[in-house]
């Protein structure tokens, strides 16, 4: 049997995310493709273009998760300073891989592979590529930190790439249910309803729909029969508050 839960972080590196001139796609396709794998994602961080700030996030959170995912700063310009980041959070030199290094001579006419376009060539020693087929550049990993670009398209690319490397656990599986009662009236069932089932979670989302208010029900569990059982009881407190409901496809 797989473990019952494997985990992880997200850290999106990048001041363009944090001033609100970018905005992060990333993270809903990492919630979404490593729930796919049974890996949780348990956290996410936006993280500054700051030394210190990298290195302490990078070494938090690796020592509490099984994979630590990041994104951005890994191209040519000065800003891009993840990968010696990451070095120091591991105590390692940044170093030019050979094998990084071919791959930008492949892909950059004679003359275009200058200084700068060499800096993406730079890993921490020990590291092992993740194949960018997009542009080229490669992305790496160093134990279990997986370092990838923020351009969307590439670091999805990178993702899948390096997929195969990952060990997930049980799947979460979730069940939602539509409900045309507003938040409040279901909250106290709710928590009771939580109470008996520690194995599931339970979460409550509000919304407002031509002009009527309601709430989504979502449980998730890596449990099916525990899954199953709280939510029958769902639908038994539903009914009994006299509310509508209808399950979706999840």
């Amino acid at each position: 049997m797989p473990p019952l839960s494997v985990t992880a972080a997200a850290l999106i590196i990048g001041n363009e995310i944090l001033s609100g001139r970018t905005s992060d796609v990333n993270l809903a396709f990492l919630g979404r493709r490593l729930n796919e794998l049974g890996i949780r994602l348990m956290e996410a961080r936006v993280v500054p273009d700051v030394e210190a700030a990298i290195v302490a996030a990078v070494n938090e959170t690796r020592a509490r998760f099984d994979y630590v995912f990041t994104t951005g700063g890994i191209g040519p310009t000065h800003d891009d300073i993840t990968a010696a980041c990451v070095a120091k959070a591991f105590g390692v030199p940044l170093v030019q891989n050979p094998e990084a290094r071919a791959i930008l001579e492949a892909f950059y006419a004679p003359g275009e592979l200058n200084a700068a376009r060499l800096r993406m060539a730079n890993t921490p020693q020990g590291a092992t590529l993740i194949e960018n087929p997009v542009s080229r550049a490669p992305g790496f990993q160093i134990g279990n930190v997986f370092v990838m670009a923020g351009v969307p398209s590439i670091m999805q690319a990178m993702f899948e790439g390096c997929a195969h490397r990952l060990s997930g656990g049980r799947p979460m599986r979730s069940r939602s249910l539509t409900v045309d009662l507003p938040e409040g009236g279901v909250a106290q069932g709710l928590a009771e309803l939580q109470q008996r089932h520690d194995a599931v979670e339970i979460g409550s989302y509000p919304f407002k729909r031509e002009g009527r208010l309601g709430v989504r029900l979502v449980l998730r569990s890596t449990e099916p029969e525990r899954l199953d059982a709280a939510a029958r009881e769902l639908e038994a407190l539903i009914d009994g508050l006299g509310g509508a409901r209808s399950w979706d496809e999840t």
